[in-house]
């Protein structure tokens, strides 16, 4: 793997040069100022983008305001005044993440009614206002809501990620389901630990896949070619598809087939994951815990197939019943943090092989390997990696959030403007921090290499650390128009 020169990159005050035209700021309002709200705050202002923070909890305003380099407003984000005061009048976009469903809704209404925001973007829990057959309801003439956003499907969807590469901590589709990136422990079985890098694509020539991002003792970095994996690291891969089995051969790991598998939890979350397992072409018994009592029967209602038991994810006797020792995955999706934790390590101790949990706080992270639980889903990342998707600049299609918004992965175009376009890939200026892992080519997913010249048309998926994403973007970008 042939890595360009590192790039020197310079911080510009107000907007950032493009292709020679100066980028303008864009004035975004963030309208919720909790976990997800502030992280997409955090995201945007440190692209010199002109961010207010709007929240009814002044403590979360000033948390916002002392910590990042925002604008806040205490108010309710649904009123006229308080957005007017927000800047509403010249907002380019407005991103609605309080934790109402219906104040997001009559929020983006204001927006636009009122103040003619042209981007709006809501994030909607319930179900009801999800389902497709009433999708009218967010036309222009009616609630005009441009994206809307579930934290509960996106949720959903990475824990069939987690099942579908079991021996991954972390992993995310990309290019149309033609390339993956996996996170994998090296551990003491790891046949190319003291290896360096660049000998890897010479002992498995054929082998698409390359490392992107290593973390180390808590760092997070993009290796070098002459880096080598050492055990205990964690490290982030980029490979195709069709090669992720061998890829975890190669690791070290071995993938099996989850046809058995104990849900923990049956609220929307878990009812999302049941009713994908039972669409599965693969015949896949899963069996649900649910402590609510009106949940489970709901939950029993709306599944077919999916044994639904009710009592606590935490007894012991009750895991027996589902059949835990048996099960090839057990998933831990609750709503409470610790339950989770908790019953994925009671799993574990009850000999199930795969242990997988929902977490929403990023400091409980290091205890699952104390803990010996296997995989972890982070619904915060999840959602912000949704929302990032919808707002970057240039041509995205995907944006995925690494560690505490330590590092993105960015699958994106490549337009006839981009700096990239024309240029083999050892004559483009890499910031240090930003590693390709794969470029498609009509519908080729082709491992990067010196030579490979970069074409209008292709797409590229890059690893960044966060303070080189605005770089990636001006490899990216084609003119000041953010949308």
């Amino acid at each position: 793997m042939d890595r360009p020169g590192a790039f020197c990159h310079s911080k510009h005050s107000g907007g950032q040069t493009v292709g020679g035209n100066a980028r303008e700021a864009m004035k975004v309002i963030i309208c919720g100022a909790g976990q997800v709200g502030w992280q997409i705050a955090r995201h945007l202002s440190g692209e010199h983008n002109d961010v207010t923070v709007v929240d009814n909890n002044p403590d979360l305003v000033r948390r916002a305001t002392d910590t990042l380099d925002v604008q806040g407003i205490a108010g309710f984000a649904s009123y006229p005044d308080v957005l007017d005061r927000a800047g509403a009048r010249d907002a380019d976009m407005l991103i609605a993440a309080t934790h109402s469903d219906e104040v997001n809704m009559v929020t983006c209404q204001v927006a636009h009614s009122v103040f003619s925001i042209q981007r709006k973007i809501a994030r909607l829990r319930s179900q009801s206002y999800l389902t497709a057959i009433y999708s009218d309801l967010y036309r222009r003439d009616h609630l005009p809501i441009d994206v809307v956003i579930s934290p509960e499907r996106e949720v959903a969807a990475a824990a069939m990620r987690r099942l579908s590469a079991p021996a991954a901590f972390d992993t995310e589709v990309f290019m149309d389901g033609k390339a993956q990136l996996l996170g994998i422990a090296v551990g003491e079985g790891c046949p190319i630990i003291n290896t360096p890098l660049r000998q890897l694509t010479d002992l498995f020539s054929t082998l698409r896949a390359i490392v992107v991002g290593v973390r180390r003792e808590g760092t997070l970095f993009a290796p070098d070619p002459d880096d080598q994996l050492f055990v205990g690291d964690s490290c982030y891969v980029f490979a195709h598809v069709e090669d992720v089995d061998r890829t975890m051969e190669v690791f070290g790991k071995t993938q099996k087939t989850q046809d058995r598998i104990v849900i923990v939890g049956g609220g929307n979350v878990g009812l999302e994951v049941a009713r994908a397992l039972e669409s599965r072409k693969t015949r896949t018994r899963a069996k649900m815990i649910e402590r609510n009592r009106t949940q489970a029967e709901r939950a029993a209602e709306a599944l077919e197939r999916t044994i639904v038991l009710n009592g606590d994810g935490l007894d012991a006797a009750l895991l027996k019943e589902a059949g835990i020792a048996r099960a090839d995955a057990m998933l831990a999706i609750t709503d409470d943090d610790k339950t989770n934790l908790l019953s994925a390590v009671r799993a574990k101790a009850e000999g199930c092989p795969l242990a997988i949990a929902l977490i929403n706080d990023p400091t409980l992270v290091p205890m699952m390997e104390p803990l010996g639980i296997d995989a972890y889903i982070n619904p915060r990342a999840t959602t912000v990696s949704s929302i990032l998707r919808h707002i970057r600049h240039g041509r995205v299609r995907q944006v995925y959030s690494i560690g505490d918004a330590e590092a993105e992965v960015i699958e994106a175009e490549v337009l006839s403007t981009s700096p990239m376009a024309g240029q083999r890939l050892r004559d483009v200026d890499f910031p240090e921090g930003v590693l390709l892992g794969a470029v498609l080519k009509g519908d080729r997913v082709l491992r990067p290499a010196g030579d490979l010249r970069i074409e209008e048309g292709d797409v590229v998926a890059i690893f960044a650390m966060a303070a080189d994403v605005p770089e990636v973007e001006r490899l990216l970008q084609v003119s000041i128009d953010f949308f």
